[in-house]
This record gives structure tokens, C-alpha cells and sequence, in this order.
């Protein structure tokens, strides 16, 4: 039995498109994922960044669950330490209140921002350090059961949205051990950590109410394409554009000058993040992901893309799941 597959949206905005054609793209990109037979799509919390529209997650996932029925939405993730826990539990107690048995919460500590961002969040350097007392309080308002003497969440007391711990480091896989729930590790841009943050996560499990054994969802980038010829040129043309992205900082470059870019120390790292890639024809793809799915241990794989182009990158999900999903359980 193929392993599920879900997709990790980044809401991209392309050259020359607008956050809100950005945001038509996601609905398009839900439906295709819920008539296709994707788990869930989740959304990440990015600040200050002109390629990124989902910085007002909670948002985000009110308009696509507005326009979609079934498929479960959700943050990959809301960075905690950007807000009160109350409020968050609020925001997605009022997504779960309108869209029951929908609404995922995956949580992360990071500024999901750099540190000037960061400042204007008015997020304290040290706030990080309070994630886990943090994702207590929330749990809590979202059981019903406030460790806040006279705060109930309303809405959200008694939703009981299901928390997801994600990382790219062992300090994630340790809290969603220790507080027993899902881990979901960042393997799409952080590589690194991934066998043996997940080796901790479930050598070192507690069960507790939301979650009885370790369940854990890997992320990979996917680049399909009706041939390996065109896969590989958008995965290179993605690849490229995210380097001059991090490296250049908004300015504009000539080929040659991102030839070398990519070439340079920073450019390699930057290469060096998308380790995990699966890019080439359907069935290339599908089997790429078995084995990164055996290799993470993975119980459930989440799969980003980096395609700019909305009608290929739709195309791409769609492939993905005409083989992986529907192809295996004929």
C-alpha cells in the first residue's frame, strides 16, 4: 500500500503575479488535492517575503476551506512564539467550529522571518524559549481545559484541533515525543536532521490522549512532468530562482551572474537544502518516494513544489497522484 501523501502549499507568488492570484492558485491547488486523493494541505507562516502569500495562515485556510468540503486543511505550521497561545486558539477554534473534523494545527518556533522581521513582529528574541510551556497553554484551551485560571478560548474550548510538532532539528522531535504527538520534520529544506530526529522522536514516544503510538510525516520536493527532459528543466529553473531568492536579496541578476551564484559557497548550500527531491516522470517520481518514505520511516509524506508556473505545478500534483495514489490501490 502506497504511503499518503499530502501537500505542503508555500503559496507562491510567481514574476509578475499578485498575492491574489497567489491565493486563486491555492483554492486550485486544494481541489485538485482533495479530488485526487491528498490527506491534507497545509500552509506555512513566512513574514517579509515577496514569493511567500501565506503569512496570515489562519487566513489562508478559512478562504480554501471555504472552497473546499472534505479535504483537512491546516498551519505546517504557525510559529507560536509570534503570537499569544489565546489567540491562536481562538483562530483555529473558529476554523474548527466552521469546518468540523477539517482543521490541523502544526506548530514551529521559528521567526519564519529574519531578525529585523522579526522585530517588527515585536517578537522577542528569547520567546523561542517558551515553546513548549507554550504549546501547553494552547493544548489546553483547545481541550477545554485552560491551565489560565478564568480563560476559556471562545471559540475553541472542547475543538480539540490536533497539534502537530514540526522541526528541522532534534529539539522538535523531543517535544513531540515527550508531549506524545505527531512530529512532522522539515526535511524539504533542512535535511540534516531528519534520520535521527526521527529515530529519536520514536525511540523516545509517550503515548498520550490525542495520540496512542508515534506517527511521523516527512517532507520532500516533487517536480513531475510528462517527461524526465521537462521535469529536471523545472526543477533546475525552480532550483535557480529560489538561490537568487536567498542570495540576492530582491536584486536582479544576468545569467551568467547566477551561474555564479549557484556555483558559489552560498550557492551549493542553498542546493545542498532540497536534498530530498523527487523530479521526473510520474512513475520516477512515485518510486523516489517510496524510498524516501522507508528511508525517513515515515508514516505519511508531505510534498512541496517549487514549480512557478500554476498550470505545470498543478500538473505536477496531478501526475503524483494519478501514480502514487491511484495507480498503487488499483
Amino acid at each position: 500500500m502506497a504511503v499518503p501523501l499530502s501537500v505542503l502549499d508555500l503559496a507562491q507568488v510567481g514574476e509578475g503575479e499578485t498575492p491574489r492570484s497567489s491565493f486563486d492558485a491555492s483554492v486550485a491547488l486544494a481541489r485538485l488535492a482533495e479530488e485526487s486523493g491528498y490527506r491534507r494541505v497545509w500552509y506555512a507562516e513566512h513574514h517579509n517575503m515577496p514569493s511567500i502569500a501565506s503569512s496570515a495562515t489562519s487566513v489562508l485556510i478559512a478562504h480554501v476551506a471555504a472552497h473546499t468540503s472534505s479535504i483537512r486543511l491546516g498551519s505546517g505550521g504557525v510559529m507560536l512564539p509570534n503570537h499569544s497561545p489565546l489567540t491562536i486558539a481562538e483562530q483555529f477554534g473558529t476554523l474548527a467550529t466552521l469546518h468540523p473534523d477539517r482543521i490541523d494545527l502544526g506548530l514551529g518556533r521559528a521567526p519564519g522571518s529574519d531578525q529585523t522581521t522579526m522585530r517588527a513582529l515585536r517578537r522577542d528574541p528569547s520567546s523561542a524559549d517558551s515553546f513548549p510551556q507554550d504549546v501547553l497553554e494552547l493544548q489546553g484551551y483547545l481541550s477545554g481545559s485552560s491551565r489560565v485560571p478564568g480563560v476559556q478560548a471562545v471559540p475553541g474550548a472542547g475543538t480539540d484541533v490536533p497539534l502537530y510538532i514540526l522541526g528541522s532539528s532534534l529539539f522538535g522531535a523531543q517535544l513531540a515525543a515527550h508531549l506524545g504527538l505527531p512530529y512532522a520534520n522539515a526535511s524539504h529544506f533542512s535535511p540534516d536532521s531528519l534520520e535521527e530526529a526521527v529515530a529519536v522522536y520514536r525511540d523516545t514516544f509517550q503515548p498520550s490522549a490525542q495520540l496512542a503510538e508515534p506517527y511521523v510525516i516527512a517532507a520532500v520536493n516533487a517536480t513531475v512532468a510528462p517527461t524526465s527532459a521537462r521535469a529536471h528543466e523545472l526543477f533546475t529553473a525552480g532550483l535557480r530562482r529560489r538561490v537568487v531568492q536567498m542570495v540576492g536579496r530582491g536584486r536582479s541578476f544576468s545569467e551568467e551572474e547566477v551561474d555564479m551564484i549557484m556555483d558559489s559557497p552560498a550557492g551549493r548550500q542553498i542546493q545542498g537544502m532540497v536534498k530530498y527531491s523527487a523530479v521526473g516522470t510520474p512513475a520516477e517520481a512515485s518510486d523516489y518516494i517510496d524510498r524516501f518514505a522507508a528511508h525517513a520511516q515515515a508514516d505519511e509524506v508531505i510534498v512541496a513544489s517549487g514549480i512557478d508556473d500554476t498550470d505545470e505545478r498543478l500538473l505536477s500534483y496531478r501526475l503524483l497522484a494519478e501514480q502514487h495514489l491511484h495507480a498503487t490501490a488499483a
